[in-house]
């Protein structure tokens, strides 16, 4: 169970548990904000600590209002999809046989079993383009440990609903949203080189601008590119 913490205008879900340190994030599409507080704060401090990020707050809201969202996908003949950044026409073809996918050119084909469902096809081209993802970004986080002279213990590929890429640098693990198999890869790279840069530095100080600045110049760029490109349609929950 969750409380409410309103600050003027602002609604800020409020969630305590078993954590040790705050944590705040802005969600997608429309900006709702939720605080996961340790369940000994008090809700003075939780109010102080909302206060002192409100800022934040507006410019990540901001960020979310100005972005481009892309349409709902229905997943019929002809409708616009994306792999690495590359717009595809989607042709399905329906006949009885297990679900497969193949990508050729600026043409995404998915073969279904007749009547499947709409829910059912995402779910077999999220798989595929899970796949895809693993299938670029092990090399690359090969490639990456060995420049930054890190090791990583374990990646996942995942559908993230708020965040391209994390890493955990107590575990040395991160974790990659299955949605960058659509967008360009050099934008797969810079999340990569990103989330592998924590476990140099765990925050985004001027040590970790440092790091970023000396083994990938440009990366700014990246960002800009990768944030500028339109996000998945959906209505993230908490």
């Amino acid at each position: 169970m969750g409380a409410a913490l309103r600050l003027g205008e602002l609604h800020i879900h409020v969630v305590r548990k078993d954590i040790r340190n705050v944590h705040l994030s802005v969600h997608p599409p429309n900006g709702r904000t939720r605080i996961a507080a340790p369940r000994h704060l008090s809700d003075a401090a939780i109010r102080a600590f909302a206060i002192g990020k409100l800022g934040w707050i507006r410019a990540q809201q901001q960020k979310l209002q100005e972005q481009e969202r892309e349409t709902p996908r229905e997943y019929l003949d002809r409708e616009s999809h994306f792999v690495w950044g590359r717009r595809c026409l989607l042709r399905v073809v329906e006949h009885e046989a297990p679900p497969v996918v193949e990508w050729h050119q600026h043409r995404l084909t998915l073969s279904v079993r007749p009547n499947t469902p709409r829910e059912r096809r995402a779910e077999i081209l999220e798989a595929w383009y899970r796949t895809q993802l693993r299938t670029a970004a092990e090399p690359l986080v090969e490639l990456w440990q060995k420049r930054l002279g890190v090791r990583l213990s374990s990646l996942f590929v995942r559908r993230m609903r708020t965040r391209w890429g994390s890493c955990n640098p107590t575990a040395a693990t991160i974790r990659l949203n299955t949605d960058l198999a659509k967008k360009p890869a050099d934008c797969l790279e810079y999340i990569i080189v990103h989330e592998l840069a924590h476990l140099i530095e765990p925050t985004h100080n001027a040590r970790f601008v440092a790091v970023m600045d000396r083994f990938l110049p440009g990366w700014v760029h990246r960002r800009k590119l990768l944030n500028r490109l339109p996000v998945r349609h959906d209505d993230w929950a908490y």
